[in-house]
């Protein structure tokens, strides 16, 4: 069981639980030592008084805010004391929708969880509450003589919180992007070439698809370069796109993306194919077994009404029905994948909602 790296009380309301905190992610980074050229010689840093150039023991070390002629010493108990309640408390202050908290905003990952099995109930009654509303809880919490704005959302079976960036420490882009252009007009030609780009591109989210190749290619170096062989440098970085050309680009790149596209669907017809030659046949359907299934013309249409809007949302990209359910109320949505989209747009909820608007 990992440590945990932080202990208080959670508390929504009038009701409290004890919780921790671990931490969520790990880095895979590859990190090298600091060492003399032509040596074997590691380089460390050290914490030395800049006056004398002794070393400093960590013991010694206090804390100064620059007055600019002068220190103000804290000492690190001190930032303890002021605010201890805060130290150990993680209290909600309210609830919002999930698609409200914009990416920019999150920082970094926790799990949080109960400090004792006899506090399960309560925890799940909240993962359970989150998970229904699809909403996040927003606090604030001390940690390391820092207070953290954060959001807890229920994922899965746990809770997380999630550090969110204060509002003043999101840059202006504005302001740090010397040369970020206006709006542009582009012609409808460009725009409806680049949507079909995008559509030709879209996918379902699924991160066990990707990893980390340049880590990869940082091993290969360092074998390389231990056993004496030659190593390939990788590609040119692509070149800018002429403006005169952008259009003969765009439909380049839409007439690549259906290509590769149209060969994943080949590969995987032949799968299916294959599987069809391997399973044993189906019996034949006997006359009076059939004859109780025969559907009568209204089954019929309301049948056929249903594979239509099915078809329908089968032709939309994820971020369309992503729209789609937004205005037809579906909770959850935000967690969905395309298919669960398309179930939960082509059910009661959904269809209901479509008619009314």
């Amino acid at each position: 069981m990992a440590r945990a790296v932080w202990s208080g009380a959670l508390s929504f309301g009038l009701v409290a639980i004890p919780v921790q905190l671990f931490t969520a992610t790990e880095s895979h980074t590859v990190h090298f030592n600091q060492i003399q050229r032509g040596t074997s010689d590691r380089v460390r840093n050290k914490r030395v008084n800049e006056r004398t150039g002794e070393e400093v023991p960590p013991e010694e070390i206090v804390k100064g805010f620059d007055m600019g002629d002068s220190y103000v010493v804290v000492e690190p108990a001190e930032l303890d004391e002021i605010a201890p309640s805060k130290s150990m408390g993680l209290e909600i202050t309210g609830f919002v929708d999930l698609d409200e908290v914009e990416p920019i905003f999150f920082d970094k990952t926790y799990y949080l969880g109960p400090k004792d099995k006899q506090y399960g109930k309560v925890y799940s009654l909240l993962l359970e509450a989150l998970t229904r509303s699809n909403k996040a809880g927003i606090a604030t919490v001390v940690m390391r003589n820092r207070e953290y704005l954060v959001a807890l959302k229920a994922e899965g079976d746990v809770l997380t919180m999630h550090t969110l960036h204060w509002a003043d420490e999101v840059r202006d882009p504005r302001r740090e992007i010397g040369n970020l252009p206006e709006r542009t007009d582009v012609s409808d030609k460009e725009l409806q070439t680049a949507v079909q780009l995008i559509e030709a591109l879209s996918m379902d989210w699924d991160p066990e698809e990707f990893h980390d190749t340049y880590r990869d290619r940082v091993m290969e170096l360092v074998e390389a370069k231990r056993t004496g062989e030659t190593f390939e440098k990788g590609e040119p970085p692509p070149r800018s796109t002429n403006v005169i050309d952008l259009m003969d680009a765009l439909q380049a790149s839409v007439d690549q993306a259906k290509g590769s596209r149209g060969a994943k669907g080949g590969a995987k017809k032949q799968e299916e194919q294959a599987d069809k030659e391997e399973a044993p046949a189906r019996p034949p359907t006997r006359l009076k077994d059939a004859g109780h299934k025969r559907r009568t013309p209204a089954a019929s249409q309301k049948t056929d009404k249903k594979a239509a809007k099915a078809s329908e949302l089968e032709g939309l990209s994820k971020t369309e029905l992503y729209h789609r359910a937004a205005d037809a109320g579906v909770h959850g949505r935000s967690t969905m994948s395309r298919d669960e989209l398309i179930k939960a747009l082509s059910g009661p909820v959904g269809r209901r909602r479509a008619r009314a608007s």
